[in-house]
């Protein structure tokens, strides 16, 4: 039986996996991945949502209200030591992307807050790249929107790469009460994607009192839906793991709690 936590990817077509809010059955985040063959389209509205795309592979294209953006993002994979591109664009506005060759984007999006925001390139050589952990739970973290950029109403994202045989988000962690400054409430999707891409990867989400304790067997492209609770991840032997997190609640800050039975790793 599938988790109802976790999105499985769909293995071909346009729309890899798409994560509303009312699927996850929560109020902000929002979570969408497209491949876009050379010279294909996608147009959509923000509405009354704010948007980052954030072109995972391959080279796009995108006009926003008239305004063109051209040639955005240079990785062939994701696994490649280099950033993202990627742009924020506010609530309201028309966005147009064009693959310019073969491309994965990102649509990552939660409610604007009606405050009047610019659309903005994120430039990938100004995106924080930082090492956590050490041993085999050593993970490397690109910063795209991070919570003290002030571009966002509520959108944060982040792309982390695990090497195989380490774990990630551990030790575990949660943030789902809004207790400032000791943990704020931010709903949490990971995209997963794999290298080779036939591997798989675990996934656990659970809760202090056990009434969510969900283990997921995530293969490449799959989505992972955090409403609560902690949630570590293992990539095993062979198979490096990235995943791509979107973050978004009432407050756009993020605090977490380690899991008390496990914070002893830290010392």
């Amino acid at each position: 039986m599938v988790s109802p936590l976790l999105a499985k990817a769909a293995p071909t077509g346009r729309e890899i996996v798409n994560v509303t809010p009312e699927r996850a059955g929560w109020t902000h985040v929002g979570f969408r991945a497209l491949r876009l063959a050379d010279g294909q389209v996608e147009t959509l509205q923000t509405g009354e949502r704010e948007l980052c795309l954030v072109v995972l592979t391959g080279t796009v294209d995108v006009g926003i209200d008239g305004v063109d953006y051209a040639g955005l993002g240079t990785r062939d994979s994701v696994f490649d030591e280099v950033s993202p591109a990627a742009v924020y664009v506010p609530a309201g506005k028309t966005v147009s992307i064009r693959a310019a060759r073969d491309a994965e984007v990102a649509l990552c999006t939660a409610p604007g807050d009606g405050t009047a925001r610019e659309v903005r390139l994120i430039d990938p050589a100004g995106m924080k790249r930082s090492v956590r952990g050490k041993g085999t739970n050593t993970r490397y973290v690109c910063d795209i929107l991070p919570h003290d950029d002030p571009t966002a109403a509520h959108l944060l994202v982040v792309e982390v790469m695990t090497p195989a045989s380490h774990a990630s988000s551990y030790p575990p962690h949660k943030h789902d009460q809004e207790t400032p400054p000791t943990e704020t409430l931010l709903e949490e999707t990971y995209y997963h994607r794999l290298n080779p891409p036939q591997g798989f990867a675990f996934q656990r989400v659970y809760t202090d009192d056990r009434s969510l304790d969900e283990a997921c067997a995530v293969e490449n492209h799959d989505v992972v839906m955090v409403p609560r609770g902690y949630h570590p991840v293992v990539a095993p032997h062979g198979y490096d793991l990235y995943y791509l997190n979107v973050m978004a609640g009432p407050n756009r800050f993020w605090v977490f709690k380690n899991d008390p039975q496990h914070e002893w790793l830290l010392k």
